[in-house]
C-alpha cells in the first residue's frame, strides 16, 4: 500500500487574509487560494498557525474556510485545522469543515494548559465521535503546545479509530518522522513541518510538507519536491540551502507573517496585514522583505 496521492507533495499553510480594516476578507482569501491552484499547488492547509487561527473567533475561522472551499474545493486537497482551546469549539469547527467537504481536518493536542496524554486522547476522540467520517491529521508541534511531543503509543491508539490519516510533524527532529512512519506503516501520510528541513523530512519518510513559508515562494518548494521525486539529490540539497537562506533572511524582519504578506504584495497578491499582537513591518522590515522577494526571483530564474 502507499500514501494516498492527495496527501503528498507541497501544501502551503494558508495565510489569514484581511481587508484594509483588519477584518477577514473572503475575497482576498479566495483569490489567494485560486493563485495557488493556478500554479499547480495540489493542496492547502487552512486556519492553522500561519492562518493566525488563535487570534480568530470561530465564525472568522469558518469564513476563511468557506472562502477557500468556494474557490478551490474539489480542485485541490484542503485540510482544515480545527483545534481550539475548548472541545465544543473544535467540534463546531470540525462539523462545519466536514459539511463543506474538506479532505481532512487537523488538530493540535491542545492549547495553553499542557494537557496530558489521557486528556488529549479524549479530546481527539470526542471530536471524531462528533463527526461522521472526515479523516484527521494529528498536528505535532511541541513548541506551541507546552512541549507535548506525540508519543508513538498515542499515535497507535488513535490509528485504531480508523479515522487518522496521518501526522503533520513540526517537532524539529526528523527522527520523529521515522518513528511515526515505522508505527503507522507505509500508507499513513506524514507531512514535514519545519520548512528549512523539507529535504531531510522527505528522506526520513515524509510524504510531503506543510509550511508557513511555502506561501510566498511556492514555486521553489514545488521544484524541490520535483527534484526529490526525480532522485536528483545534489540539486535538491543545493536548492534546500537556498530556500533556508531566504527563510533566515525573512525572519530578520521581526514579523514572519507580515513579511510573507509583504512579499505576496510585491508579487501582486494582497492579503492585508497581520493581526495584533503580531507586528506590522517597519520600513527596515519592508526593505528586507523586498530583498527576499528579489532573492526569490533570482533563485526561480536559476532553477
Amino acid at each position: 500500500m502507499a500514501v494516498p496521492e492527495k496527501f503528498t507533495g507541497v501544501f502551503p499553510a494558508f495565510y489569514a487574509c484581511y481587508d484594509d480594516h483588519g477584518e477577514i476578507s473572503r475575497n482576498r482569501a479566495a483569490k489567494l487560494a485560486d493563485f495557488y491552484r493556478s500554479i499547480g499547488i495540489r493542496g492547502l492547509y487552512v486556519t492553522g498557525s500561519s492562518g493566525e487561527c488563535v487570534f480568530h473567533s470561530v465564525e472568522e475561522r469558518k469564513a476563511t474556510l468557506e472562502a477557500v472551499m468556494e474557490a478551490v474545493g474539489g480542485k485541490m486537497t484542503v485540510i482544515a485545522h480545527i483545534a481550539a482551546p475548548a472541545t465544543r469549539d473544535s467540534i463546531e469547527l470540525a462539523r462545519h469543515a466536514e459539511k463543506l467537504g474538506v479532505d481532512a481536518i487537523a488538530m493540535v493536542p491542545g492549547f495553553y494548559y499542557g494537557l496530558k496524554v489521557p486528556v488529549v486522547r479524549k479530546y481527539w476522540g470526542d471530536v471524531l465521535a462528533a463527526t461522521d467520517a472526515v479523516p484527521m491529521f494529528i498536528y505535532n508541534i511541541p513548541g506551541t503546545t507546552n512541549g507535548f511531543n506525540l508519543p508513538v503509543e498515542l499515535l497507535t491508539d488513535m490509528l485504531q479509530t480508523g479515522r487518522v490519516a496521518g501526522v503533520k510533524n513540526s517537532s524539529g527532529a526528523v527522527q520523529d518522522i521515522l518513528r511515526f512512519r515505522m508505527a503507522g506503516g507505509e500508507d499513513m501520510a506524514i507531512f514535514n513541518g519545519p520548512d528549512e528541513q523539507y529535504l531531510a523530512g522527505r528522506m526520513m519518510g515524509a510524504s510531503g510538507g506543510i509550511g508557513g513559508t511555502y506561501g510566498y515562494m511556492p514555486e521553489l518548494f514545488m521544484k524541490l519536491e520535483n527534484l526529490i521525486r526525480n532522485k536528483d539529490m545534489v540539486a535538491a540539497s543545493a536548492l534546500q540551502k537556498e530556500i533556508a537562506g531566504l527563510i533566515y533572511d525573512t525572519v530578520k524582519t521581526g514579523s514572519l507573517y507580515a513579511a510573507a504578506k509583504e512579499i505576496l504584495r510585491l508579487r501582486g497578491l494582497e492579503a492585508g496585514d497581520v493581526r495584533a499582537p503580531f507586528l506590522s513591518l517597519d520600513e527596515n522590515g519592508k526593505a528586507i522583505a523586498r530583498r527576499v522577494y528579489e532573492g526569490i526571483q533570482d533563485v526561480m530564474a536559476r532553477y
